[in-house]
């Protein structure tokens, strides 16, 4: 009898295993220069390749581009640094300039680790945090495209990233987050608070009050045609790819013409669709 109530409770100790798996172990971080975080067992992934633009590549955003990157090896020498939010305007660089100074610290020989955790994740970034912070190395936490909803209290989460709760933010990891959206959510749900709320001031304070958390707010505006058409000039260079002046601004602006839109990425889009009509590999 008792050989088959424990063999069922060790049928039942794998079952719940199954279910919720411990937590891997920490890596030595000396597998990748980036991570990927995911839950179910909390793990860090180490990311081989990150996919990245070059930072001269990126036009347009010279200002952003050097408060970063300054911001960036000050934190990677071991000094004190800002959280930053990249906030604005669609495809304008704003992931792409996270990733473009993580690669230039590496290209100093500084060792910055870059730790990407998704939206949905922030609910176990505590977890996160207690694993970066044991570790000597220092690390940049990146969490892109961020916004929430009236029902969503994962900003609750990001604020203890920030400067809230009782241990705080470990002194060798940094966050950078993106955003279309400079409060982190929509401005009709900001008016909804307003005009709901019991104490309105209060109930909007509350919501808004995350992205006063940042130290840096660097902000992304759409590009005019003189920059989008800098930026193709840009990737063409950069590639080899050699074509006529007259011919690749008009073939440009047919392709912005059918986006309806003009951006960074729209230009890189356009670059890519250039390159493979011309039998290069990007």
């Amino acid at each position: 009898m008792r050989d088959v109530t424990a063999t069922a409770l060790d049928r039942i100790a794998d079952a719940l295993d199954r279910l919720a798996p411990p937590p891997a172990p920490a890596p030595s971080f000396a597998e990748a220069d980036a991570y990927a975080w995911h839950t179910a067992p909390d793990r860090l992934v180490p990311v081989p390749r990150v996919a990245r633009v070059d930072l001269e590549l990126l036009v347009g955003i010279d200002r952003a581009r050097d408060t970063l990157l300054a911001n960036t090896l000050q934190f990677a020498r071991g000094h004190a640094a800002n959280n930053a939010l990249l906030w604005g305007a669609r495809g304008m660089g704003k992931s792409s300039l996270v990733k473009a100074v993580h690669a230039e610290a590496l290209a100093q020989d500084l060792p910055l680790v870059l730790v990407e955790i998704a939206r949905d994740d922030l609910d176990s970034v505590g977890q996160l945090l207690a694993l970066l912070g044991a570790s000597d190395r220092r690390f940049l936490l990146f969490a892109d495209d961020l916004s929430f909803s009236h029902d969503n209290g994962q900003y609750k989460s990001l604020k203890a990233v920030l400067d809230g709760g009782l241990a705080g933010r470990p002194e060798n990891v940094v966050l950078y987050a993106t955003s279309n959206r400079r409060h982190l959510m929509p401005r009709d749900m900001i008016e909804n608070e307003r005009s709901t709320a019991i104490h309105p001031a209060e109930a909007v304070e509350e919501k808004v009050s995350l992205s006063d958390r940042f130290g840096l707010w660097l902000g992304f505006h759409p590009c005019g045609q003189d920059e989008y058409l800098a930026m193709i000039r840009g990737y063409c260079a950069a590639y080899g790819l050699d074509i006529a002046p007259d011919a690749l601004r008009a073939e440009a602006i047919e392709w912005q013409a059918t986006r309806g839109a003009r951006s960074g990425r729209v230009a890189w889009q356009f670059f890519t669709d250039l390159a493979g009509r011309h039998g290069l590999t990007v």
